[in-house]
């Protein structure tokens, strides 16, 4: 074999390393609890599913033993709207309330909107809070937020001002499956404590819109 040759052979040989190491694809970064979190409540989207309220305080005694249904209503990548509805009676129901749950640069934003059966807001609207931490996929916090606190303020719920609401989730394809929204107060006094549960092991109908919507 002439040298030539040898030559070519050598450098053809010397760049299949290189050529291997520029081809290797990067590792995917590993989702975040948060992004699993998020993943979990997408897979609702279009869905509604039954509830009713676990906690027991006196303050929602008006709500003990009544339907409730939350409904994933609205999902795009960056935020997914949750309408609550409550029964009131056989045919009617209050539909005043829709959670919002949004991705930002920092975190998850859960808020909430209210409006009356003619479709205006309510006075103490688009209030609660930014999780402070990471959280996991199953559950994550919002503690009440300063534009929120100005507005319970404003409107003499000063009681409001130290809530953390909470969102749980279970993983996917549980038979005991469900989702949960949480309000407490653990710096108050008057030990505040809802929680409404609803059984994600079966879809039920869709109900009519929200107020306003």
């Amino acid at each position: 074999m002439n040298k030539s040759l040898l030559a070519c052979s050598a450098a053809f040989l010397l760049c299949i390393p290189l050529v291997s190491c520029d081809s290797s694809p990067d590792t995917p970064p590993e989702p975040s609890a948060q992004d699993l979190f998020f993943e979990r409540l997408s897979l609702l989207c279009g869905k509604a599913y039954a509830g009713i309220l676990v906690s027991e305080q006196e303050a929602d005694a008006d709500m003990a033993g009544k339907p409730m249904i939350m409904h994933a209503a609205s999902c795009d990548l960056n935020e997914i709207q949750i309408p609550f509805h409550i029964a009131e009676g056989p045919d009617t129901w209050d539909r005043s309330r829709t959670w919002f749950i949004t991705r930002t640069e920092e975190g998850l934003r859960l808020k909430h909107r209210h409006r009356h059966q003619d479709g205006s807001l309510d006075s103490v609207t688009n209030y609660g809070g930014d999780t402070a931490g990471d959280g996991t996929a199953d559950r994550q916090e919002f503690p009440v937020d300063a534009e929120s606190i100005a507005s319970f303020k404003a409107n003499g719920l000063d009681q409001s001002v130290t809530n953390v609401w909470a969102v749980e989730i279970s993983p996917p394809g549980q038979s005991d499956a469900q989702f949960a929204y949480e309000l407490r107060r653990p710096e108050s006094a008057d030990g505040r404590h809802f929680r409404v549960e609803f059984d994600l092991s079966k879809s039920i109908a869709v109900p009519p819109a929200p107020w306003g919507n």
